[in-house]
């Protein structure tokens, strides 16, 4: 058989949003048959009109979009329920955790984007994910949100750099004079992760990352001591837990694994985790090999990865990706690990595959290890657990209680990887509603959003 299957599943499939396609697709109907690109002049009023007809059709579109998701909705916590038409549309569409309103958040970018208004450039991947993002945020305001979660490179801060006082994050999350409309996070009183996938062992190397926000946290003078300590970081995507500690010399203070183990987390034994590091060593050393790539094997406690021999030289991103495909297969092929995305069909941003991985775990006789491969633009690590189980334990962590959690609908994650494979905010979907935005400055668009549409529903 030719390679073509091949090509197709490992090229583009998991480089695609199935969801965020299919929107792309029926916005592409009105595109064609109302945009008018006769000439590179036209009559203005033909102009206005044309723009006015393709928002109204956009507009019934998304809202169409939006009553599907709604009976989607009604039909995910029913055994045997028929399936919505939704799913039989897009099957990989998994449940949602709020409903979200489409034609709002679409009139929302469409006076920023003037995406009507555009008679050459269809409705983009970019416009519809924007949209989807503008939706959760309105999902969340107006009390919903507790819980926010935040990726680090290239969410708060460029890839490979820190995060310095003068990133305009950093406001956002704290507070102080940006706008008078803008409220911040943390003077809301809601609480704030930031999983990240750099596996630290010490608080002095997060603290080099994080400190433009951790010292500003500590200085703030207008935060009581329990708004300060509203903030945690999760390491190496579900294994270091560190939180805010004013009177250390780094700001952070270790969070031994015994107060922050969820009760599935406390089933993998450390023979399992070993083992199934040992078999991604191999498997990465393998790849190395075959394709003579210019890296190096860097083993660490809780995840191991290759990394460029020279810092100057970066691999071929279809290289990485290859990679990454490689050692997810044979991992999951073995009898140590499964991915926690493998048993669920999710791929819409604020999807939830209602912790189909947790049954998967009770379901063994010997427990599985959970594990994240991903390509992180210049390397490639394979980490113990994911992201779902980091955000799980931030919701675990500032619950109301013993036994009680912020819920998925009371949390939202921001990150730049949400691909189905390679990308490791995806798995953050299965528990809480999420973002996914593409740069630093997105992110801050995001958070004045976000303060703006907080601060209307407060007035």
């Amino acid at each position: 058989m030719t390679t073509r299957y091949r090509v197709e599943y490992a090229l583009k499939t998991h480089r695609r949003d199935q969801f965020i396609e299919w929107v792309k697709g029926l916005l592409a109907v009105p595109f064609v048959l109302y945009s008018e690109p006769t000439g590179v002049f036209g009559d203005g009023s033909s102009v206005r009109d044309m723009a006015a007809e393709a928002h109204r059709r956009y507009a019934e579109i998304m809202r169409d979009v939006e009553l599907m998701i709604d009976d989607h909705m009604t039909r995910q916590g029913q055994d045997n329920a028929f399936p919505s038409k939704l799913g039989m549309l897009v099957p990989t569409a998994g449940p949602f955790f709020t409903r979200l309103p489409l034609e709002a958040a679409f009139k929302y970018q469409d006076r920023k984007r003037y995406i009507s208004s555009r008679r050459y450039v269809a409705p983009s991947f970019n416009d519809v994910r924007l949209v989807l993002n503008s939706a959760q945020i309105m999902a969340v305001t107006g009390g919903a949100l507790q819980l926010a979660t935040f990726d680090g490179d290239v969410t708060l801060y460029d890839d490979g750099q820190s995060l310095e006082p003068s990133n305009p994050v950093v406001p956002r999350l704290l507070g102080g004079a940006v706008s008078d409309q803008l409220q911040d996070l943390l003077r809301k009183n809601i609480k704030i992760g930031i999983v990240t996938a750099a596996g630290y062992t010490t608080a002095d190397r997060y603290y080099e990352r994080l400190h433009g926000l951790l010292d500003a946290i500590a200085e703030a003078p207008d935060l009581d001591p329990i708004q300060k300590h509203n903030i945690v970081i999760m390491g190496g995507e579900d294994n270091y837990l560190f939180e805010f500690s004013p009177s250390s010399p780094h700001r952070l203070a270790p969070v031994p694994r015994e107060r922050w183990l969820t009760p599935e987390m406390a089933t993998w034994s450390e023979a399992d985790i070993t083992a199934l590091l040992d078999v991604a060593e191999a498997a990465l050393r393998d790849c190395v090999r075959t394709m003579n790539l210019p890296a190096t094997i860097l083993r660490k406690d809780r995840a191991v990865g290759i990394v460029p021999r020279d810092p100057e030289v970066r691999i071929a991103r279809e290289s990485l990706e290859e990679t990454v495909l490689v050692v997810q297969r044979i991992l999951e092929a073995s009898a140590l690990g499964f991915v926690a995305n493998s048993t669920t069909n999710t791929t819409s941003p604020n999807s939830s595959s209602s912790n189909t991985h947790r049954r998967a775990v009770s379901n063994t006789t010997r427990p599985k290890v959970p594990f994240c491969a991903f390509n992180g633009g210049r390397d490639v690590f394979v980490d113990i657990g994911d992201k779902s189980w980091g955000v799980t334990v931030c919701q675990q962590w500032f619950g109301a209680g013993p036994g009680r959690s912020i819920k998925g609908e009371n949390t939202l994650h921001v990150g730049d990887q949400f691909l189905s494979a390679g990308a490791n905010d995806f798995k953050a979907r299965s528990v809480g509603t999420t973002a996914w935005i593409a740069s630093p400055a997105e992110t801050v668009e995001l958070l004045d959003e976000l303060a703006d549409l907080m601060q209307k529903k407060l007035s």
